[in-house]
């Protein structure tokens, strides 16, 4: 059999980014396919992802390797839904998408998708599982008795034309250039190229086919992108390429150092989005979910409504029941509750001046609520529950946080990860006196 020659090489690519050159679109594009195909071997791709690392890519190459990786696949249209009861020759019904880059107590996609559906926008919530520290929007919903996370295209085409809203797992045709790379960049030490980041990210949401995205990017101990600069340029360079492939795309740049909400876990953050959904929950919860649902209804084209109302009066909790039901779930099933507690209380009266995002999701992932293996069972029950946030007055002895587990021997080593994760200044100190809590949200991009 005849071997069809390949136009480049590996080993000139590799070279070319280690000099700081620019790559060209045709390098690109070989180079993604050739990988993908396994013509370019693991130890060549690592080479040439730390080359990236190091010295980077111009816009117009991290435009191009989106597209590589895009093309590696399908792509999703979404043209055919119609708004409802407009006719068979109405115009399609808008789309609009979240993504988050991750963080701890993260369970803003389960209030949202409902959310902004019930203002007539389909929201098409491709959502993956936890990994590490950071929870996973899938892993949260399984929580739920019968919640598949797996639906053909048709099925979901068909939730998204009846009730607005699916969150569900994407499909393997979406970007498998991606998840071969990202496998390896996550046992290469390149996980944090920015340029690699972007396009990971991007190349997924793009195949997806929403005409609105809007961005969640976080920063702080408990973020990827532990520093301002760092989440800006990401936000940036995510920004620049959704709007260059056609996607209305903004970011907003949003607080990590202190977990959001009460809850970080998997059964726990589902009833706390249900306690949001129901016109109550944490402040900062309510307020992300809020600013998230302007923003895609805004990009949407969707004007003169305020999403606060729909939290109000019920209408998202409607659209989450049927969205939940859909998907075999029993939105009245009660969680899973775990076998063992143990508490954490206030070591001195004064005022909670720091909660770190980072030991709280350690310890939530070494209790069970997440996973070290993408193959890996997650309990349903563990977590932390938090009792105060930054800026609460505290009494000594007072609980501050709950660890639940359903393997108590797991408490010494969640305990573990808490230390030095959380200050208490003591009353009428200057520390305390003084201390006002970080902004939820402290810019925006697009």
């Amino acid at each position: 059999m005849t071997r069809t020659a390949e136009p480049f090489d590996a080993i000139e690519v590799i070279r070319a980014k280690r000099d700081r050159q620019r790559l060209t679109d045709g390098q690109i594009d070989w180079v993604v396919d050739a990988y993908t195909r396994g013509v370019v071997a693991d130890e060549q791709m690592s080479a040439l992802s730390m080359a990236i690392l190091l010295n980077g890519m111009e816009r117009a190459e991290i435009a191009r390797w989106t597209h590589a990786m895009i093309a590696s696949g399908e792509r999703m249209d979404f043209s055919a839904l119609r708004q409802a009861g407009a006719g068979h020759d109405a115009g399609p019904k808008p789309t609009a998408d979240k993504h988050s880059t991750g963080g701890v107590g993260d369970k803003i996609t389960l209030p949202l998708a409902p959310l902004v559906a019930v203002y007539g926008v389909a929201v098409p919530q491709l959502s993956g599982r936890g990994l590490g520290h950071t929870g996973g929007t899938l892993d949260k919903l399984e929580a739920i008795p019968g919640w598949r996370a797996d639906l053909s295209n048709a099925a979901m085409m068909d939730q998204l034309s009846d009730i607005g809203a699916v969150i569900c797992a994407a499909g393997s045709g979406l970007a498998p250039a991606d998840k071969k790379l990202y496998a390896l960049r996550d046992v290469t030490g390149t996980v944090e190229a920015i340029e690699l980041i972007a396009s990971s990210i991007m190349s997924k949401k793009i195949a997806e086919g929403t005409g609105t995205l809007v961005l969640d990017v976080k920063c702080g101990s408990g973020a990827f992108m532990k520093t301002e600069p760092m989440a800006r340029e990401l936000a940036r360079t995510m920004v620049d390429l959704g709007q260059d492939a056609g996607v209305n795309t903004s970011a907003l740049l949003t607080d990590m150092d202190t977990p959001l909400g009460l809850t970080a876990g998997n059964a726990i953050e589902v009833a706390e989005s249900v306690e949001v959904l129901a016109g109550g929950g944490p402040a900062d919860v309510v307020q992300l979910t809020v600013e998230l649902a302007r923003a895609m209804l805004a990009g949407a084209g969707v004007s003169g409504v305020d999403p606060a109302e729909a939290l109000a009066d019920g209408r998202a909790m409607d659209v989450w029941r049927r969205m939940i039901s859909a998907q075999g779930g029993d939105p009245d099933a009660p969680m899973a509750s775990a076998r063992e507690s143990h508490v954490v209380t206030a070591p001195e009266s004064g005022v909670l001046t720091r909660l770190d995002a980072m030991a709280v999701g350690l310890a939530a992932w070494r209790l069970g609520a997440g996973r070290t293996r993408k193959d890996a069972p997650v309990q349903a029950a563990a977590g932390v529950r938090m009792h105060a946030k930054p800026g609460d007055a505290v009494q000594a002895g007072q609980p501050l946080l709950t660890l639940l587990t359903d393997t108590p021997e797991q408490f010494e080593r969640a305990l573990g990860a808490l230390e030095g994760g959380y200050e208490v200044a003591a009353a009428g100190t200057a520390a305390a006196e003084g201390f006002s809590p970080k902004p939820l949200i402290f810019d925006r991009i697009g």
